[in-house]
């Protein structure tokens, strides 16, 4: 088996996309493997390392159907619903608060009760 070639940061030759460059142009990796690496070096730590594939193997991105656009915005919208008083709210709740902001930090003088 042999080893993938590596490249020094920004040496890579024509032909060779990280997954970011190949989606730019409106292509995916389509089922290939890792065609090189790009190696970026730092001090006293090890290498950043970016993953290249060869652009002649890549596919085009696949269309976005109506049925993957309903599911993308209902699991949007439950992102957006607070699981404790079960209101939109207005917002993606974060994930470190686990709840909107009126009930992660109740406020004792509001009227509102949770």
């Amino acid at each position: 088996m042999a080893a993938l070639p590596v490249f020094r940061w920004r040496l890579a030759p024509d032909g060779y996309a990280t997954r970011r460059q190949l989606r730019a142009r409106g292509l995916r990796p389509g089922g290939q493997g890792v065609a090189a690496t790009l190696e970026r070096p730092r001090r006293r730590r090890e290498p950043l390392v970016a993953y290249l594939y060869r652009v002649d193997l890549a596919k085009p991105i696949r269309p976005m159907t109506p049925g993957r656009w309903a599911a993308l915005a209902k699991a949007n919208a439950a992102r957006r619903v607070c699981p404790q008083c079960r209101r939109d709210a207005g917002y993606v709740i974060p994930t470190s608060l686990g709840s909107c902001v009126p009930c992660a930090y109740p406020d004792p003088d509001s009227p509102r009760s949770v």
